[in-house]
């Protein structure tokens, strides 16, 4: 139950952010967000760690100044969420090994691929698609998770990711 759970989300951020066609385009990703504790977790560990991977190197390769700043606004916040993530994934005695889902992965291998402007460019257009994304699984999950102290996180992380969100779409606009 807990791979499909996984799966489905995966395939609606493949669905949402571009990376292939699946069977799943046409359906809502907060329809296919998980309100078990594990897959939460593990899902907000890889957005975390996808936001981080990707910041770290919009720090070097970003020609935007205000694509680096907005990428050491990632490190700082996302590195708090995850600290506290981890927290309450042991609280709810969940051992958390963060790894990138593979369209994560593809998407930094991507990043990694491009330079200059392109680079810019992409990097804007998967963290808008990575911030949604986030927004509907921590959304999803402070409503109707099923263990308290990660709907706490969720609901924490919430505002901070709509926060990033908004200021993502607002830069190169």
């Amino acid at each position: 139950m807990r791979n499909t759970h996984i799966l489905a989300a995966a395939a609606a951020f493949m669905a949402v952010s571009g990376c292939a066609s699946t069977p799943y385009d046409n359906v809502a990703a907060g329809d296919m967000m998980p309100e078990d504790a594990r897959t939460y977790a593990e899902m907000a560990a890889a957005s975390d760690m996808f936001e981080l991977e990707s910041s770290r190197l919009a720090l070097t390769r970003a020609q935007d100044p205000a694509l680096r700043q907005f990428a050491q606004m990632m490190i700082d916040d996302h590195s708090r969420t995850s600290q506290q993530l981890m927290a309450a994934a042991r609280t709810a005695n969940i051992s958390l090994t963060p790894s990138l889902m593979p369209m994560q992965r593809q998407m930094l291998d991507e990043l990694q691929q491009a330079n200059g402007q392109a680079f810019d460019r992409l990097y804007r257009t998967q963290q808008i698609q990575a911030h949604e994304m986030a927004v509907a699984l921590h959304g999803n999950y402070a409503r109707s998770g099923n263990n308290p102290a990660l709907r706490g996180v969720a609901a924490a992380a919430t505002p901070i990711v709509t926060q990033h969100l908004a200021r993502i779409r607002g830069i190169m606009s």
